[in-house]
């Protein structure tokens, strides 16, 4: 998810200054390959006055911030279901911003939720809008909740996706025009859903006793859309665990 970010960031003619610090020094070389300057260990660099993007896993954030020098200006965090208080807790800053972005910032296509200090409101909207759309929310609660779609969405949508691959292959389509086609479909689907009501664009392609009418048939039996309503709220359990 850094390394995403740091993508979309990177392509916007030099406004942003990256720096990337890593407690593995493997990743450290890996990143050097990419990005070869700024590069530090964790444990020789200093946070102060600096905007910092905290992309670790939930799990490490207590033994990261006993390696941190320093008081940050802004944390800018994309830990899944950690509170502002325990970062608050861990890393010293000014500010504290919870966000949750998806890998689709690398094409500065992603989604996402943002809440937190609200001095820095627009300033975290500015920087994260480089890299897709944003969403201020008023709780933690709905930064938790959008995750299992502003996070894991992608990982959801693929399953949509290789489905219908392999249906076209099921009834004797070549794979690589089955992948072409439903790569097709989502790209043309996504300013389609942006200007309709997702019913209305179901109604307009439905006709009596038709090919759609039937597909839909076949995706309700199989509670498809029960399916996906569970996956959000088990995506959001997790977060609260």
């Amino acid at each position: 998810m850094a390394m995403a970010i740091a993508d979309g960031l990177n392509n916007q003619n030099g406004k942003y200054t990256l720096e990337f610090v890593a407690r593995d020094i493997s990743k450290l070389e890996s990143i050097k390959e990419k990005f070869p300057a700024n590069v530090y260990a964790l444990n020789e660099f200093d946070i102060t006055d600096k905007n910092i993007l905290l992309a670790v896993k939930p799990y490490a954030l207590s033994s990261v911030s006993k390696q941190l020098k320093g008081k940050a200006n802004t944390v800018y965090s994309v830990l899944a279901g950690t509170t502002l208080e325990a970062l608050k807790e861990n890393i010293p800053a000014e500010n504290h911003i919870r966000i949750m972005p998806n890998v689709a910032a690398k094409f500065a296509s992603s989604t996402s939720v943002l809440t937190g200090d609200n001095t820095k409101k627009d300033e975290a909207l500015e920087i994260f809008n480089a890299i897709g759309d944003t969403f201020w929310v008023d709780s933690e609660k709905e930064v938790d909740i959008a995750t299992a779609i502003a996070g894991s969405g992608p990982a959801l949508l693929t399953l949509v996706a290789e489905a219908m691959m392999d249906g076209l292959v099921k009834e004797g389509m070549k794979r690589p025009d089955a992948v072409g086609i439903t790569n097709s479909l989502f790209k043309g689907f996504a300013p389609l859903i942006a200007a309709n009501h997702p019913a209305l664009i179901k109604d307009s392609v439905m006709s009596p006793g038709g090919t759609t009418a039937a597909a839909y048939a076949a995706l309700e039996e199989g509670a498809v859309r029960s399916s996906f309503i569970k996956a959000v709220g088990e995506a959001f359990k997790i977060t609260q665990k």
